[in-house]
């Protein structure tokens, strides 16, 4: 069972941006999202797609599978989704043994950028870089599941900056 270990921040200033290693755009939308479950379908650029299962209800881990589909199926299961299709460009920074990714929202949420960083363990302590603000690991609002099924926009236009 594969287990999804994370801690996520919002973004403090764009200095991160002078360390970035990869750059991919990512639209993805939910087509099951329950209170301790997801079925996520996402599009990675133009010719890669997965279908990802999230089970549990801790915001610090869940058991997480995750599956290489067609994009033309990919594409035919975001019809499906409710709610809003999530619009995004990951960035990936290393930063002392530790790879961030920094996901720049567009679309309803433009703005919006939050980083995350993915553990081996729950007892892991990352060095926290610099340009990161407040911690937000636990708060829902910024779970991509909930920013695609409920609007957030109005409520999160404290950090969303045009």
């Amino acid at each position: 069972m594969a287990k999804e270990i994370e801690r996520k921040f919002l973004v403090a200033d764009e200095s991160w941006r002078e360390e970035i290693a990869t750059r991919t755009r990512f639209r993805q939308g939910y087509i099951v999202s329950l209170e301790d479950r997801s079925v996520r379908v996402r599009i990675k650029g133009d010719d890669a797609a997965t279908l990802t299962i999230k089970i549990g209800v801790g915001s610090l881990v869940r058991d997480e599978y995750e599956y290489d589909i067609p994009v033309s199926d990919a594409e035919e299961l975001l019809t499906t989704a409710p709610g809003f299709i999530i619009e995004k460009i990951r960035y990936t920074v290393e930063h002392e043994g530790f790879v961030w990714e920094i996901d720049v929202f567009d679309g309803i949420y433009r703005g919006l950028t939050v980083a995350e960083v993915e553990l081996a363990a729950e007892t892991d302590q990352p060095a926290l870089p610099k340009w990161l603000g407040p911690e937000v690991t636990g708060d829902r609002r910024y779970s991509n599941q909930y920013l695609a099924t409920d609007d957030l926009s109005t409520e999160l236009c404290h950090v969303i900056q045009d």
